[in-house]
């Protein structure tokens, strides 16, 4: 995209810190939103017994007092109509591999810290955005398709990351340079640097230490004196400065998925294909750059009364093409909801990923001939939108009902699309 060059410097790196607001509770609200969504809430460890501690709660409820680790019965007292949950941890560990996995498709260094927060290096990922652009979008799409608020950081490292994703809550998203480092983080207490604890903080005020601009203009070696070779961290920390890599959980990615809340309630059979459309091409574009097929397709919907579905179907042979996507979701939707009424919401995930290398496509004779076309048309369709944008190439489907391709905002010098016996060869210009 254009502009990329001034947010990819060629030696520095763009960490993003992904940290789920009130995980939690937010789940339950995403789960059962008639029951919690909008209302003050807490997860404690023992509900019946007024003794039990609040392991997270929600911002409704920390807007009338209630704090993590305070006992029930002082919840109650600050909050007398809170709403006390059990703790769910296999709820909780699904709705986390869901946003992680969608997380995951914008780079594979991903390092998880908690069941609520990650690490991404997006240093790579130029192709799906700016730093912000690419926070924005991830933001969105892990509140439209999980029902989740997060935060996000955007930095040089590691630990500014997370500091600024700390700045905005909920649903912020900040960025964090190591040169606004002196203006917003040198007159904080030093207990607000990541990575200081309590004890910590206690022996820098005994140093004389009591900001972070402080212990950053302190003397090292007086540092390492009382605190080993942590002191020489602590005043690289101060300075923004820290050379910690992400790193990544080899776990391979089981599923990527996209969903749309829809701007109107829609039933009528041609909006509904042309979403399937769109949302098929996004998913399977995503697949294909991180070079995997898939073997399942499922589809999710969503009624007007928050009513949720999913139904998804194995294939007989692992795909990676829109087309094979669009009619597997076309046919779910036909064969499940057709008929019955308006949906507020779509969604297409491919699961059961595999590697393309390692995928054994058994191809029967009707496809055989056709695949090396299929692979062709993918591969030039998805390097013009590199180079030119999403919008640069669009099915005619996403339109109207034809199917063939489109060429938007350029035309393309020296490249011929075939489909279908169809050939289209376009000149490098504006239009």
């Amino acid at each position: 995209m254009n502009g990329n060059k001034a947010y990819y410097p060629a030696r520095g790196r763009v960490i993003l810190h992904v940290d789920m607001n009130a995980f939690y509770c937010s789940v339950h609200a995403a789960e059962e939103p008639d029951k919690y969504k909008g209302k003050p809430t807490a997860v404690a460890g023992s509900v019946e017994q007024r003794k039990g501690i609040v392991v997270t709660a929600s911002y409704e409820a920390r807007g009338r007092g209630v704090k993590t680790g305070m006992l029930v019965g002082q919840a109650l007292q600050k909050c007398p109509n809170i709403i006390v949950i059990r703790p769910d941890f296999h709820l909780y560990r699904k709705y986390s591999s869901a946003f992680m996995n969608i997380a995951y498709s914008y780079t594979p260094l991903l390092q998880a810290t908690s069941i609520d927060e990650c690490y991404l290096d997006i240093t790579g990922s130029s192709q799906f955005g700016t730093p912000l652009e690419i926070a924005a979008d991830l933001q969105r799409r892990i509140q439209d398709e999980l029902g989740l608020p997060c935060s996000v950081g955007i930095a040089p490292n590691k630990l500014l990351a997370k500091m600024a994703s700390d700045m905005k809550k909920p649903n912020g998203i900040s960025i964090l340079r190591i040169r606004d480092v002196p203006r917003l983080l040198w007159d904080q207490p030093c207990g607000q640097l990541f990575g200081i604890g309590s004890k910590t903080a206690a022996k820098l005020r005994e140093m004389g230490i009591r900001t972070i601009g402080q212990l950053a203009a302190a003397d090292e070696a007086r540092l390492k004196a009382r605190f080993g070779i942590q002191g020489s961290w602590l005043k690289q920390a101060a300075n923004g400065t820290d050379h910690s890599l992400v790193e990544p959980d080899h776990e391979p990615n089981k599923s990527i998925g996209h969903t749309t809340t829809l701007p109107a309630d829609i039933q009528d059979q041609e909006d509904i294909r042309r979403v399937m459309l769109n949302l098929s091409d996004q998913v399977c574009r995503r697949m294909r750059r991180q070079k995997l097929m898939s073997r399942t397709v499922q589809i999710t919907i969503r009624t007007p009364d928050m009513k949720t579905i999913t139904r998804s179907k194995a294939l007989s042979v692992p795909t990676e093409t829109t087309e094979e996507v669009y009619h597997e979701a076309c046919a779910l939707y036909d064969r499940h909801w057709a008929g019955k009424g308006p949906v507020r919401l779509l969604g297409v995930t491919l699961q059961n990923l595999l590697p393309r290398d390692e995928a054994a496509v058994q191809l029967d004779l009707f496809d055989y001939g056709r695949q090396p076309q299929k692979e062709q048309l993918n591969e030039v369709i998805d390097q013009l939108r590199d180079k030119f944008g999403e919008s640069a190439l669009l099915t005619a489907g996403m339109l109207g009902n034809d199917p063939s391709v489109l060429i938007r905002n350029h035309k393309i010098r020296g490249t011929s699309l075939q489909r279908d016996g169809q050939r289209f060869t376009q000149e490098e210009e504006p239009m």
